[in-house]
């Protein structure tokens, strides 16, 4: 008999919602003279410039009827209050530690800050003014802007939301669209999207399956070099393969003698009372040291 499938628990409410300014009060203190910080400052200015990009992320307030707590994004609230806004676009958590937001919400990926400046400048924001909100050159904008021109949707949907490299997209546009799916699918498969192995793939696509000007480019290079190429990249990526799996052991004994101790300190109770009044957020993170049975190997 087939056991009943558990329903997945969100930590999340499904929809942002907007959230008065006013409701919303800070889950930790802000240093003096953050509003100072070049980080505030380029913060203020995107938000500005090109709106609220990512939602805030808040919890319902126990202390106060209708109020949210924030969890992350206390700079992003600071810099729409600054500049005259009365609401925000809030992602509401069903968990009030913030810890636990990082491990839950990802953050831009390269496709997704290619649509955030195409919004942007399609909405009438020129390149220049967003030089200082993103800290790019304009021609590091423009490239960013044709990210994605030559990759099929598809394969652009494979990759929206993983950590590919700007430079991998630039490998992709010169496959053909069914070569750029395998290759996209093979990489997520293999959790990898470093180029290179976009370049071993590459060189290892058959003439047919690559656009006029790289195919021509491929026929100069000659099969010989080609092999030679893809066999230097291949052994690149097996470097890497090594040198991570002889790195696991001492960072796996390095994090349990880290372990042992953070976890006797946390049987202090003068310690753990201080760092619960002075410092929540490190008592939070060492209890997470403090919990972490192995090192996850992927």
């Amino acid at each position: 008999m087939n056991q009943q499938q558990k329903p997945v628990l969100l930590g999340f409410e499904q929809d942002c919602v907007d959230v008065p300014l006013g409701l919303m009060r800070a889950s930790k203190s802000l240093p003096t003279a953050i509003k100072q910080s070049m980080k505030y400052l380029q913060i203020r200015t995107s938000v500005g410039a090109i709106g609220l990009v990512e939602p805030i992320v808040v919890f319902p307030d126990a202390e106060r009827d209708g109020g949210y707590l924030v969890l992350d994004g206390h700079l992003r609230a600071e810099a729409l209050r600054d500049l005259g806004h009365t609401h925000a676009r809030c992602l509401v958590s069903k968990d009030d530690e913030s810890y636990t937001y990082n491990k839950r919400v990802n953050r831009l990926s390269v496709v997704q800050e290619h649509r955030m400046i195409v919004k942007a400048v399609e909405g009438g924001t020129s390149i220049d003014l967003l030089v200082v909100p993103l800290g790019l050159s304009a021609d590091a904008i423009r490239q960013r802007f044709r990210l994605l021109d030559g990759i099929c949707a598809e394969a652009i949907a494979l990759l929206a939301d993983k950590p590919a490299t700007r430079g991998m997209f630039n490998v992709l546009r010169q496959m053909k669209p069914f070569r750029q799916i395998d290759v996209a699918q093979a990489m997520i498969n293999l959790n990898n999207y470093s180029l290179k192995l976009a370049l071993a793939m590459l060189n290892g696509t058959s003439a047919d399956q690559l656009v006029p000007k790289a195919a021509a480019k491929a026929q100069r290079s000659g099969a010989s070099e080609t092999l030679r190429r893809l066999e230097r990249e291949l052994a690149a990526v097996q470097a890497d393969t090594k040198l991570l799996d002889e790195s696991y052991g001492p960072a796996n004994l390095q994090l349990t003698i880290i372990k042992t101790h953070i976890k006797s300190l946390l049987e202090n109770v003068n310690i753990v009372k201080w760092l619960a009044k002075f410092q929540r957020e490190y008592l939070q993170q060492l209890q997470l040291i403090a919990d972490i049975k192995h090192l996850p190997i992927d």
